[in-house]
């Protein structure tokens, strides 16, 4: 099992900004994968123009998986920030 980076206590889920908080991170780390070559597609024995369409969705998939098991820490600093934001109003 992945451990989370960041320790201590996390927000509850029922929260709607954690829930933005953690959108946002799955979708850095979904850009991140990309531009780290996660899913691209093969030269020899690749599966063509529909396997570079699809590998999106599994990046987007796998960074899901990364921000459930507790990312890194960018969920908790969004989090932060918009209460932080929201109590200044």
């Amino acid at each position: 099992m992945i451990e989370p980076i960041v320790a201590g206590p996390r927000p509850q889920a029922a929260d709607p900004l954690w829930a933005k908080a953690q959108a946002l991170e799955s979708a850095f780390l979904s850009e991140m994968l990309g531009h780290a070559g996660v899913g691209q597609t093969r030269e020899s024995f690749g599966g063509g123009a529909g396997e570079a369409q699809f590998s999106s969705f599994l990046r987007e998939k796998q960074a899901e998986a990364l921000v459930r098991a507790g990312g890194i820490g960018l969920s908790q600093s969004i989090f932060e920030a918009l209460k932080r934001h929201e109590a200044q109003k």
